[in-house]
């Protein structure tokens, strides 16, 4: 049976992976073109969508490059999850049975890389020596 176990396994992943990119399609689509005017115009990349094994529950990584305040922004947009739920429902009612609670959350992955290409600039790395023949 480890075959099979593997087998359903596999295909929730895939299911969930599918349900995912079709979210995070027109989540973007929202942000760039729907809602942009309720968050005076700020760029929102949709960069990552994870999606719980029951479809119920969607996490969205959000990134918000040139907001000044991205905490700020990612609170405003929490506040407004239920209307762009309703959009994305709008969107993809015809397409899956249940339209899952949106949880959104901000991608710190540029902020972390850029932290790290800090760190490395700063390391004081001496020239190896010479190689001896």
């Amino acid at each position: 049976m480890p075959g099979f176990l593997q087998t359903v396994i596999s295909m929730s992943t895939q299911r969930q992976q599918k349900f995912s990119r079709l979210i995070q399609k027109e989540l973007g689509d929202i942000f760039q073109q729907d809602v942009k005017s309720m968050f005076g115009g700020a760029f929102i990349t949709v960069s990552g969508v994870k999606v719980s094994p029951d479809f119920s529950i969607a996490s969205i990584y959000l990134s918000l490059t040139l907001s000044k305040k991205p905490l700020v922004l990612l609170e405003e947009i929490r506040e407004k999850g239920k209307q762009i739920r309703q959009q994305l429902a709008g969107k993809i009612k015809n397409q899956v049975r249940i339209v899952p609670e949106l949880r959104f959350f901000l991608d710190e992955t540029l902020q972390e890389a850029e932290k790290m290409d800090k760190l490395l600039a700063s390391l004081n790395i001496p020239p190896a020596p010479p190689e001896e023949s």
